[in-house]
């Protein structure tokens, strides 16, 4: 019997035993990873182009080398498609097999199945007052008798008697062009001034439109909007997996890489910056093609991230944000030119970083912040910003709390058996009948609904929203219990123990899919899933502990995921405390709407700064009474409190699991 090993790809988080001498293609195919191969493994394509990465990661158990591969150096075929600028350490799928432990990295021009990030811009209602404008100045063309007044001189008073500004400065750089400019526009010239104090552009004749760009870099994934400063409205959406998902599916893996790896820092911001160069010249390209780089037209940007992400973004160490007291490198906000970042967007341009709260709270939960404005709120609100790293706001106008909660990656997906990202064949909504146990779901890239009388549907995983669904539905079909613990004399032949002898659920049947075996729902998996929702409401009920509330009288989900979720099967869980459910709403990508909103009034940075330091933070993994809350919340939907919304909620839909819940 051939050796096995194991073999991780990312971004999709597939994992899985590969036979030895299998190509990493068939390795791919066999974990339903789509790679782009149009030559059928011929290898005249090169559009299967993968990276290895290497190095020990402590959190999968796993060492990868290049070594691990057969044959060790590029064959010819791979020689003909693969050049210096791809990168270190890229091989072809086709071209090589497995002989060790791999990661393997995908880059986004060889995926086949696109990731689906899901998170749309919706409509802000702002007053429009960006930190950076347009400004246009018709200057005499000078004469022989005012050569004692240069360009620079000449610039600085047109601007203080049409506009008003005074004490204005150059950028260097700026200024180096500033006769070129003036001349080539017969001396019109368009400058674009930030936060009325710094000339960071000059183009020759008028410039109409300014362009700025908010960007929400998740532990997954990342979004750019490209909005016109004038108008406020969102021109184009780019998003992308985050690059540096090879090196640790969660913020501890990576500040874990940074530690153990000597260039590990550097290698996770370089992957971080070069991701978002991609973005900007994708969200650009569309409506602008001119110049060195279409980013250039770009003259603003706003960044959020969790606190992890906005160390390594910024090249500091994130070491001690990973160890008690969890200082931050910095806290305030920060406005560094772009250049300096290797930002690819206008040089002179300031990248505005919001600030952190405290700890793992970081610039990401300040735009929710400031977005969803719980300060200016009579209601009770618990916002729940969902991710690989769950952040908790609670409060109304008289006070607000936060804190963070390490949920893990299992709700997008991974370190879960058949999770995968939210793409193309991914499960993500789930019905199943509590008499028969048949399931019924829909598929990303499918409108309807179906079920195994269907046919092949090419399903070939389950992503977060799908594995809510799913362990919901198995609670309340009586395929688990409110522990979790499989009940096996359900009469179905869904319900079964896997080789190992372990129980599971076959969500579809192997026929139904493109990675043809059956696509299950483990036991394993739902204590993953169990682990990640207990954390959240633990992290609440602290709060609410602590700040006196009894009940509250709404919760908000955020984020992309907190977005796609299922109101009732969350409920159902127990991801937070008991509500009405038409008290639980859905608010999209708060934190990028927040970037948005400081990028179209620089009051919403100045309300960030304040506001951010009002917050009161609340640690929570170290309360005394947090190891009992979170046993008792690994509970579906909770070992001992009441869930009268829920149990009302059961009741009217004849739920035979209604009777079990507490009223």
């Amino acid at each position: 019997m051939a050796n096995k090993h194991k073999v991780i790809f990312q971004p999709a988080g597939r994992r899985g035993e590969i036979e030895e001498g299998k190509t990493l293609l068939e390795a791919a195919q066999q974990l339903g990873v789509d790679i782009e191969a149009l030559c059928g493994n011929k290898k005249v394509c090169g559009k299967c182009k993968v990276r290895i990465e290497e190095g020990y990661f402590e959190k999968d158990n796993l060492e990868s080398k290049m070594s691990h591969l057969s044959p060790m150096e590029l064959t010819k075929d791979e020689l003909k498609h693969i050049k210096h600028e791809d990168g270190p350490n890229i091989r072809l799928a086709c071209a090589v097999e497995v002989r060790g432990d791999l990661k393997v990295f995908v880059p986004e021009r060889s995926r086949a199945g696109k990731q689906v990030v899901r998170k749309a811009a919706k409509e802000l209602s702002i007053a429009l007052d960006p930190a950076v404008k347009k400004y246009t100045v018709s200057l005499t063309p000078p004469t022989l008798h005012d050569m004692t007044t240069g360009d620079y001189e000449r610039v600085l008073k047109a601007f203080e008697e049409e506009y008003g500004l005074k004490g204005l400065v150059f950028d260097y750089k700026v200024l180096l062009g500033l006769q070129d400019a003036l001349r080539a526009g017969e001396w019109m010239a368009t400058f674009t001034v930030w936060n009325d104090r710094e000339i960071i552009k000059v183009e020759p004749g008028s410039v109409q439109v300014c362009y700025g760009l908010a960007v929400d870099i998740g532990t997954t994934t990342c979004v750019g909007y490209l909005t016109d400063l004038g108008t406020g409205k969102v021109i184009n959406t780019e998003s992308m997996m985050n690059p540096q998902v090879p090196y640790g599916e969660d913020v501890m893996s990576r500040i874990t890489y940074a530690m153990t790896n000597p260039e590990g820092l550097k290698t996770m911001q370089d992957a971080i910056i070069a991701g978002l160069n991609n973005i900007i010249e994708k969200v650009v390209t569309e409506v602008h093609k001119n110049g060195p780089h279409p980013g250039y037209v770009v003259d603003d940007l706003t960044i959020v991230f969790n606190t992890a992400m906005h160390h390594i973004f910024l090249g500091l160490n994130p070491v001690y944000i990973g160890r008690s007291p969890f200082i931050p490198a910095v806290q305030r906000s920060m406005d560094i030119k772009a250049r300096d970042l290797g930002i690819k967007i206008n040089p002179g341009s300031y990248i505005h970083v919001l600030p952190i709260e405290a700890g793992f709270v970081g610039p990401d939960n300040v735009g929710v912040l400031i977005a969803q404005e719980p300060y200016n709120q009579n209601d009770k609100v618990l916002i729940i910003d969902i991710g690989t790293n769950g952040e908790l706001l609670l409060g109304n106008k008289s006070n607000v709390s936060s804190t963070s909660c390490a949920t893990g990656p299992a709700f997008e997906g991974a370190q879960i058996k058949f999770g995968m990202r939210a793409a193309p064949g991914a499960i993500e909504k789930v019905k199943i009948d509590p008499e028969t146990k048949e399931p019924q779901y829909k598929v990303i890239g499918k409108d309807d609904w179906h079920t195994n009388i269907d046919g092949k549907i090419n399903a070939k995983g389950i992503c977060g929203s799908g594995i809510i669904d799913v362990i919901a539905e198995m609670f309340k079909a009586g395929v688990i219990d409110k522990t979790g613990k499989f009940v096996m004399n359900t009469g179905s032949n869904r319900v079964r123990l896997d080789v190992d002898g372990k129980p599971e659920y076959v969500l579809a049947w192997a026929d139904e899919t493109s990675i043809n075996q059956d696509v299950t729902v483990a036991q394993a998996d739902v204590r993953a899933l169990q682990l990640a929702k207990g954390a959240l409401y633990t992290g609440a009920k602290l709060m609410m502990k602590k700040m006196g509330y009894e009940t509250l009288d709404r919760v908000e989900l955020a984020g992309a995921f907190g977005s796609h979720i299922d109101r009732e099967a969350s409920l159902t869980l127990g991801m937070f405390p008991d509500v009405p459910i038409e008290k639980v709403v859905v608010v999209g990508n708060a934190a990028g709407d927040g970037a948005r909103m400081a990028l179209l009034n620089k009051a919403k940075r100045t309300e960030a700064t304040e506001r951010a330091r009002w917050v009161q933070f609340l640690e929570i993994a170290t309360d005394p009474a947090f190891e009992k809350e979170f046993m008792q919340a690994m509970h579906i939907p909770h070992m001992k409190d009441k869930f009268p919304n829920l149990k009302k909620m059961l009741e009217e839909q004849n739920a035979p699991i209604a009777a079990s819940i507490k009223g």
